[in-house]
């Protein structure tokens, strides 16, 4: 009886030591998360982002030289030049920024949660939901404005749901989501396919910002919407970090040290649904932006796996960019969406992402 008691206690010592050491690892890999070099890739994100805003508002048919431009934003300036900043400029720019942080955001939490480098909205369909329902509602059923927004919001909801569901066994698999996903996100494009050919031409040729997306159409309404959306869904991104962190470790490792696994990974998920519905309702589905901010700011940062603040910045200056080059820098004669630029830029990452897995058998 002694002895067994002995061992009773070594066992339960054992264990204990093996809680603690979880407790350790989970805690030195949460510190982890931001290596040195991290505030300085943020700083030169955040500058270059704020120099392409700039130049972004200087530059077009009607170019500002700095100072009349500061003087413009400062209240000052001539009649035309606020009705070219205020009115034409400065609502494309900000949402571009304010979108870029939403787009930036949810891929990098998809990509952590799923552990999949494919995870990312625009590739698992939940974009292209948001772009059906948005094309439905204009083609079909005549709506405008608000509405056709409404509508998007909803289709990128339905379309996380029934992807959850779908993936469903006894809990959430990563991968089950990202194929169930995909095999959805090509269906969407088959539908809006279809709802082009039915639709009126004029009408068609509204829609192609739901399929491609853009920022043309930016107003200081589409402004407030984004900005109050992402001053309630910030903080739920700030709150929900540290768990996302325990659950990069593995789900009996998050269990352990105490996280509902299901409920935070769900609470996650609609987070981050919410976040590229909203800026999709707004903008359209911006090609593959959501897709690469997160791995490009993880290369960056070198050794951070969650990177939220360095992918949101990467995602501002990808719109930013991309939107200059559409308007200025190809020549077709019309304004080309920022969409097409984005999806250039992002399809060869996934190419060369693709051939990666194919060799190694894992995504880097």
């Amino acid at each position: 009886m002694s002895g067994m008691l002995k061992r009773g206690v070594a066992g339960g010592a054992g264990r204990a030591g093996d809680v603690s050491g979880d407790v350790q690892s989970a805690t030195a890999a949460s510190r982890s998360q931001m290596s040195p070099r991290t505030p300085r890739i943020i700083i030169g994100l955040a500058v270059a982002a704020v120099v392409l805003a700039l130049v972004s508002i200087a530059v077009g048919a009607y170019t500002l030289s700095l100072p009349d431009l500061l003087a413009t934003l400062f209240g000052r300036g001539t009649s035309s030049d606020r009705f070219i900043v205020l009115t034409l400029r400065l609502p494309r720019v900000l949402l571009a920024i304010l979108v870029g942080v939403a787009f930036g955001l949810a891929g990098a939490l998809f990509q952590s949660l799923l552990r999949n480098a494919l995870a990312s909205p625009d590739i698992i369909g939940i974009s292209g939901g948001a772009s059906v329902a948005a094309v439905l509602s204009l083609l079909i059923f005549g709506a405008t404005g608000l509405a056709v927004s409404l509508s998007a919001l909803v289709g990128a909801l339905v379309v996380a749901f029934a992807i959850y569901l779908l993936s469903w066994r006894s809990g959430m698999n990563g991968m089950r989501f990202v194929l169930i996903g995909v095999g959805i996100a090509f269906m969407a494009q088959a539908v809006l396919g279809y709802l082009i050919t039915r639709g009126d031409v004029r009408d068609a040729q509204q829609a192609l910002v739901w399929m491609v997306g853009g920022l043309g159409g930016a107003s200081w309404g589409d402004i407030l919407i984004m900005a109050v959306s992402l001053v309630i869904l910030l903080p739920a991104v700030a709150l929900l970090a540290a768990k996302l962190r325990m659950l990069q470790l593995g789900d009996d490792l998050a269990a352990g040290l105490g996280v509902a696994v299901q409920r935070s990974r769900l609470a996650l998920i609609m987070v981050a649904v919410a976040l590229v519905a909203i800026a999709t309702a707004l903008v359209g589905p911006l090609a593959f932006v959501a897709f690469v901010s997160a791995p490009i700011a993880r290369r960056m940062v070198a050794g951070g796996r969650l990177a939220l603040l360095p992918s949101a910045l990467v995602a501002i200056v990808l719109v930013l960019g991309a939107d200059f080059v559409a308007q200025h820098l190809i020549a077709t004669g019309t304004q080309v969406p920022a969409g097409i630029v984005t999806g250039l830029i992002g399809a060869p990452y996934l190419l060369w992402l693709i051939s990666t897995t194919n060799r190694e058998g894992h995504t880097s």
